[in-house]
């Protein structure tokens, strides 16, 4: 699952996406602002760095989330065909919104992150709204020659997505049936993916609360809880401070900020979140690692995440919460106090989760 970073220009875009990922990106690499760069991020989770004081495995493993920098966005990126491309492929959307003051970066107009949010979403329904009505042209022509179910069906989608879309709102708030969905995926609607708005404000004394209050100060509130959307914020210049630390510094000098733990976390987790993703852990002496799932997932496909055969040969699996497995202090007290508990393949996978897979494989 990848999320796409976009954003208009000198919002600190593509210094995010080095932060998040660790990439350390050559002078090269900016020389083509379309290039598409490509990292992986640790997903941060305290379940599982837990578990793992419990077990001391030789293993720690982490969930992880792809990110793709794609560029400063705008409606003549939009024309590219190899810019949008990159952007059609990712699963979920963080626009990056400059909410700092600095003089030596260059910034067109007062600093409004609600007014930058509603031109690029413009742009991103324009260039869907373009793709629909070069496809309903051609439905028309086909239509005509023959009639069936299957175009009758993707003609009134298309049309009512037309409608939608000419209301100025993005097709991530329609309302879809699931097959609606899968009629659309193929298409993959720019304005459709999830949203999260990333707040990059400036240092302050008050970094805590500054950050807690970003939301709210910026207008973006209203905005956030919409269908499949969401807002974080950060700052940028804190965090690369802080990527360039050892743990115990970086959390001394997160507490000196009022912060238990980076923006950079949380962007993360709500990142993996908006993308409809949950963890699963297995827990041992050998490893303690997060599994990804989609949320809503059977416990026999959630099997399949470990392993194809898991999936397969599945009986049963030995399930109980993290939280409740630290309390029992191990699997053996946890049965004997009657908190492990064996589920059946049509058990729904919650998010914290630790599992062990009874296979006959």
């Amino acid at each position: 699952m990848k999320t796409g970073i976009i954003g208009l220009p000198q919002v600190g875009k593509t210094s995010l996406f080095g932060i998040l990922t660790k990439a350390h990106l050559s002078e090269q690499a900016y020389s083509n602002p379309r290039e598409a760069h490509i990292g992986v991020a640790k997903v941060p989770d305290d379940r599982l760095d837990k578990l793992a004081a419990l077990y001391n495995p030789k293993k720690l493993t982490h969930a992880s989330v792809e990110y793709v920098d794609v560029g400063a966005i705008g409606q003549e990126a939009l024309k590219e065909t190899a810019y949008i491309g990159h952007l059609r492929q990712v699963d979920a959307l963080i626009h990056v919104l400059r909410a700092f003051e600095n003089d030596a970066i260059p910034h067109v107009g007062p600093i409004d992150p609600l007014r930058d949010i509603g031109k690029v979403e413009f742009d991103l329904m324009v260039s869907d709204l373009g793709q629909i009505e070069k496809r309903l042209e051609r439905l028309e022509k086909d239509l005509k020659k023959m009639k069936t179910p299957e175009l009758e069906k993707e003609n009134e989608l298309l049309i009512k997505a037309k409608t939608h879309l000419e209301t100025e709102k993005p097709l991530r708030e329609m309302e879809m049936t699931p097959e609606d969905k899968k009629r659309l995926r193929g298409f993959m609607f720019l304005s459709e993916k999830p949203m999260l708005y990333v707040l990059n404000i400036g240092e302050s004394t008050e970094l805590g609360k500054d950050l807690e209050a970003a939301v709210e100060k910026y207008k973006l509130t209203e905005v956030a809880v919409r269908p499949n959307a969401g807002a974080s914020a950060i700052c940028g210049k804190v965090e690369a401070e802080l990527a360039e630390m050892s743990d115990e510094d970086a959390a001394e000098f997160l507490s000196a900020y009022g912060l238990k733990d980076s923006g950079l976390s949380r962007l993360i987790q709500k990142s993996y979140h908006l993308l409809g993703l949950i963890s699963f852990f297995t827990a041992g002496e050998d490893e303690c690692r997060a599994w990804t799932i989609p949320a809503h997932t059977r416990a026999q496909n959630g099997a399949g995440a470990i392993h194809s055969d898991l999936e397969k040969h599945f009986i049963r699996a030995e399930t109980i919460r993290w939280d409740q497995l630290l309390e029992a202090g191990s699997e053996a007290n946890a049965r004997a106090k009657g908190t492990l508990r064996l589920e059946g393949k049509d058990y729904i996978v919650q998010d914290g989760d630790v599992m062990h897979i009874r296979h006959s494989g």
